[in-house]
Formats: structure tokens, sequence, C-alpha cells
């Protein structure tokens, strides 16, 4: 079998190349990305790294020179802030690219890596399932694009699965728990609203088994959400995490409607200004911490065969070895 990894050069995207390595003995993998990290290298014969742009339609089909028979996306601009120009490339562009390279090349199975956060509404929303409509408006141009990119691959004729994980923690995190350290570091992070808002967390190597579980699932043109499936405490979960790291529990609260209103003053001025930074708070970033957000995963158990093997705690243990072995 003859898999194409985008995003191999990332978090996710490198898990399921070493995962692959080690679980499909008869998979040849092509792992493209645009940069390596020291990490994020896997060396074994069975994998052949290509490094280049997927919004180029030339390079995506030199991805293709020798027959893919599953073709799993997980790249894309996950950031919180930017141009829209910058994430429809990203998210949409290359999408397009891939699908059109898939249907020449006659893909038997598409595996697209989205995002829950297309469910996102402002709310507290509970046991959120894969049936529930997404509200139209979208939080931000991360959500709206990735939707779009769902839409393309379900309309393509493809044979597709869409995984939707959701905040994916573990060894080689680079991006949920660092942003968290950083911020509290720097003396920005704060308990915003009760404290007492629940949340989904995802293990990597819980998620990197889900997408193997695409390979050989009968089950195909369906989406999935993917979590741990037991609700923590988000505050608690970044309490612990601080905890393992010998950090002090972060105490200090500020109200809900006092951050938002920060946020909101922050993200006019940076569209004013055209500024492509991030703010240092967005109305999304305070919605997350504060707001309440669980998915039911009875789908994914019940089609894929999905199993929680790694609890969310285990893998925060397991992101703060890994933070300790860095040196961070």
């Amino acid at each position: 079998m003859n898999i194409l990894i985008t995003g191999a050069t990332g978090f996710l995207g490198s898990k399921i190349v070493e995962h692959f390595v080690l679980q499909e003995p008869d998979a040849h993998i092509i792992a493209t990305g645009r940069k390596f990290s020291s990490d994020n290298k896997i060396s074994n014969p069975r994998v052949t790294y290509r490094l280049g742009d997927l919004a180029n339609q030339s390079f995506v089909a030199t991805l293709f020179d020798q027959e893919i028979d599953v073709v799993i996306n997980c790249a894309s601009l996950s950031s919180l802030w930017g141009k829209a120009e910058a994430y429809h490339k990203a998210n949409v562009v290359t999408q397009e690219n891939l699908i059109n390279q898939s249907l020449k090349s006659n893909v038997s199975r598409f595996v697209y890596i989205s995002t829950p956060s297309i469910y996102y509404n402002s709310k507290d929303s509970l046991n959120i399932k894969e049936s529930d409509t997404p509200p139209s408006n979208k939080i931000n141009h991360y959500a709206r694009t990735k939707f779009e990119a769902e839409q393309i691959l379900k309309m393509s004729g493809l044979n597709y699965i869409i995984l939707r994980p959701r905040a994916l923690v573990g060894k080689g995190d680079t991006v949920i728990m660092p942003r968290l350290m950083r911020a509290y570091e720097e003396n920005k992070l704060k308990i915003v609203g009760s404290g007492e808002n629940v949340v989904n967390l995802t293990s990597i190597s819980n998620m990197v088994e889900a997408v193997r579980l695409c390979l050989h699932s009968l089950h195909l043109n369906e989406d999935y959400n993917i979590t741990n499936g037991e609700p923590v405490k988000l505050w608690e979960a970044i309490n612990t995490i601080l905890e393992l790291v010998k950090n002090p529990p972060v105490t200090q609260k500020v109200p809900y409607w006092f951050a938002y209103a920060v946020a909101s003053i922050l993200e006019f001025k940076a569209k004013i200004l055209r500024s492509s930074e991030e703010p240092t708070l967005t109305k999304y970033s305070v919605g997350i911490l504060t707001k309440s957000s669980t998915f039911d995963i009875t789908k994914a158990r019940e089609q894929l065969g999905y199993k929680v093997k790694q609890s969310s705690y285990e893998a925060l243990e397991e992101f703060a070895d890994w933070y300790f072995d860095k040196g961070k």
C-alpha cells in the first residue's frame, strides 16, 4: 500500500508516519511538508520525504509519480490570526490540488484531517454530534476554510473519511501546550470566567490510531469526531501541566465580559492597522478558555472501531516528560 501523507513534518503528520512505520509493515509512505524539524523526521527505508508547497500544482503532481492508494491530508494553516487569502491558499487551494490529482490517479480513499472549530458558536456546547449543523457564520478564517475544504472533498466523488480531532496533546506538541506555557511565562495567563468549563482533549497516540483505522474501514464517505471521550475541566488540566513542569498554578481570574471586550478592541486595532501579528487576545481564544465544548464520539467507536487507549492526563504527563527532556 502506497500512502501519501501531507503535513508530515508537523506534529500530527510526523506522528502518523512514525505510527504507520510500526503498525503497517506493508505501507510505503510518501511524506511531504514544507520543512523539517529535528524532532519530526522519521528515518526508515519505507519513508520517502519530498518537501514543497501543496499550493503549487506542479509540485503536487510529482507526489503522484507512482501509484498512490491512500491520501492523508494533515496539512493546514491553523493559527488563530492572519489574512483570509493565506488561509484560502493553505486550506482550500491545497485541498483542491490534492483532490484533482487524486481523481486523475484513481486514489482509493482520501482521509482529511479537519477541525471541530467548524462547530464553534461562542456558546457552551455539549455532546456535539457529526449530524449537528455547524453555524453558518464561522468564527474565523481557519474554521471557514477548513469547512470549505470538507465540502469540496464531499462533492469530489472520491471515497473519503473526515476526522475532526479536538485539542491534540502529548509528546511532541508544538502548538497547544507550548502556547499556554509562553503565555504563562509572560504573565499573561489568567483564568477567564468561572474556570469551571469542561472540554475534550485528544491524546496524539489515540488520534494516530484513529487515522490508521481509516486505512481499513469499510465505512466510507463519513465524518467523525475524535476525542479522548472524557470531558475534563480545562483549567484543572492547565494547572496540572503547570504542576508537572514545576510551576505554580494559575489562580488569578478575570471576568468573561472584560476579556471579551479587550479581545474585541485588540482585534479591531489589528484590523485597522492591517497587522499580520496575532493580537495577544482574540474573541475565539477567549471563547476557547471560557466555554464548555464536548463532542460525541459514539459514531467513531461504532463504525471505525476507535478506542481510547491513553487518557488525557496520561497524555499531559507524556508532554511534561518530553518538555523536560528537551530542556524547555
